[in-house]
C-alpha cells in the first residue's frame, strides 16, 4: 500500500471517529435545556474528585481561549492563567484546531458544502455538535475548575466562530515580533505545516500570512471579546498586564498570577505537558532572555526586505527596520529574575531536563540550547517606543 493511499485511510478513519465521537456526545454527559430563543443548549455536569463539588457546564459559560502563533508566549499565558485557582487550561488539546480545520476545508469546496447540505448536514446540524465536541474536550481533558481555558494557538484562525458557538466566551490574542517567533519556531525546530524551517524568508511570509488571518478573527469578534496580549509587554511588566487580562476576563485579582512557577506540579495549578516545547521555559519566573535572541541571527538580506515580507510587523506596532530588540525597560522584579536565573544555570538545565521526555526531540534541543539559552542580560535601559 503506498503512502498516499495509507495517509488517505488515515484520515477517513479519523474522521469517521471524530463524527462518532460527536454524535456520543451529544447523547451522553449532557441535559437539554431549552431558552427563551427556543435554540437548544445542552448541560453538563462534572465532578471534583478531591472536593466533590459538582460545577456545570453548556456553551453559554464564560470559556478563555488562548491563541496565537506558536512561540508567542501562548504557554506562558496560559501558565500564568492556570496558577489562578479559579481557573484552568492545561495542555494543548490538539484535536480542536483540527476539528476546526475539518470545518474550514468544507467551507473551501462549494461541492462538499452541496454534498452536505443535500444529506440535511447544515449549520443547525453541525454547529451544536461542534459545540458540544469542543466544549466537551475543554472540560473533560482536566481538571474542574470555576473557569475553563483552552490554548490551542491556533483556534485563534476560528475566533469568530467560537465566538457564535460559545457567546460569552472572551478571547486572548498572543501577539510577539515576528522575527522573535520565527526565529524560536527555527532554532527550536518547531513543526508547523507550511513552514521550511531552513528559510527565515519564507517562514517570515507564512508568519505575516498567519498574522493577518488571526488579527482579521480578533477585529471582527470585537474588542470587547478578544484582547491582544503583547508577549514582550506581558514580559517586561507582568503586575500590570495580568491586571488588564483579569480586568479584561473578569476574574479577581490574585498575586499567584504573578508567580506561576509556584505552581507548576502542584494540585489545581500548573500542569506541563512533557512534549510541548515551551515546557522547560515556564518552569521559571517571568524572565527577558528570550525577547532579543533573534538579534544577529536573521540572514542581512531578509532584514532588508522585512517591511515588504512582513507588513504585519508595522501594523502590529514594531519596526520592521529595527535590528534591536528595544522593547521597554523592565520591572525590578523581572531583571531579578533574570539575574537570578543566570546565576543558576545549571540548576534550571535539571529542572527543565524532569518536565520533557527522556530521550525525546524536546530534551535533545533542551541540551542544545542550553549554553544560548542563558545569554547575558540586554541592555535594561533601552525603551522607547514600544507596543502597548
Amino acid at each position: 500500500m503506498t503512502a498516499v493511499m495509507r495517509g488517505w485511510l488515515a484520515k477517513r478513519v479519523l474522521l469517521i471517529l471524530i463524527l462518532i465521537l460527536l454524535i456520543a456526545l451529544l447523547t451522553a454527559f449532557i441535559t437539554p435545556l431549552q431558552c427563551a430563543s427556543n435554540t437548544l443548549v445542552r448541560r453538563g455536569f462534572v465532578q471534583d474528585k478531591i472536593t466533590k463539588q459538582t460545577y456545570s457546564y453548556d456553551q453559554n459559560i464564560p470559556l478563555i481561549f488562548v491563541g496565537g502563533m506558536p512561540r508567542s508566549g501562548t504557554t506562558l499565558m496560559r501558565a500564568m492563567l492556570d496558577a489562578h485557582p479559579a481557573v484552568r487550561c492545561g495542555e494543548e488539546t490538539r484535536v480542536i484546531p483540527r476539528l476546526l480545520a475539518l470545518r474550514q476545508m468544507w467551507l473551501k469546496s462549494d461541492k462538499e458544502m452541496r454534498r452536505l447540505h443535500s444529506a440535511g448536514v447544515t449549520d443547525d446540524v453541525i454547529n451544536p455538535a461542534f459545540a458540544a465536541f469542543i466544549l466537551e474536550v475543554i472540560v473533560r481533558h482536566g481538571d474542574p475548575a470555576e473557569r475553563f481555558c483552552n490554548k490551542d494557538p491556533f483556534t485563534m484562525k476560528s475566533a469568530a466562530y467560537l465566538s457564535e458557538l460559545f457567546p460569552n466566551a472572551k478571547f486572548l490574542f498572543m501577539v510577539r515580533d515576528g522575527r522573535a517567533t520565527v526565529h524560536s519556531i527555527i532554532s527550536r525546530k518547531i513543526t508547523i505545516t507550511g513552514f521550511k524551517l531552513d528559510s527565515y524568508r519564507e517562514c517570515m511570509e507564512k508568519w505575516n500570512s498567519a498574522m493577518e488571518l488571526m488579527f482579521a478573527q480578533c477585529r471582527q469578534v470585537g474588542p470587547d471579546r478578544c484582547m491582544l496580549v503583547y508577549y514582550e509587554q506581558l514580559v517586561l511588566h507582568p503586575k500590570v498586564w495580568l491586571q488588564r487580562i483579569s480586568t479584561f476576563l473578569a476574574l479577581p485579582w490574585d498575586d499567584v498570577m504573578l508567580h506561576h512557577e509556584d505552581m507548576v506540579g502542584k494540585p489545581g495549578g500548573v500542569a506541563l505537558s512533557n512534549v510541548e516545547r515551551s515546557s522547560d521555559q515556564v518552569i521559571k519566573p517571568v524572565n527577558v532572555d528570550a525577547l532579543g535572541k533573534w538579534v544577529g541571527s536573521i540572514p542581512q538580506d531578509v532584514l532588508n526586505d522585512m517591511a515588504t515580507l512582513a507588513p504585519m510587523l508595522q501594523r502590529l506596532g514594531y519596526d520592521p527596520y529595527s535590528t534591536s530588540a528595544n522593547y521597554g525597560t523592565p520591572d525590578g522584579s523581572v531583571i531579578n529574575n533574570t539575574k537570578s536565573i543566570h546565576a543558576q544555570q545549571d540548576l534550571w538545565l535539571e529542572k527543565g531536563k524532569k518536565v520533557v521526555a527522556p530521550d525525546s526531540e524536546a530534551a535533545r534541543m533542551l541540551i542544545e540550547l542550553a549554553a544560548k539559552d542563558l545569554q547575558p542580560p540586554p541592555e535594561l535601559e533601552q525603551n522607547k517606543d514600544s507596543p502597548s
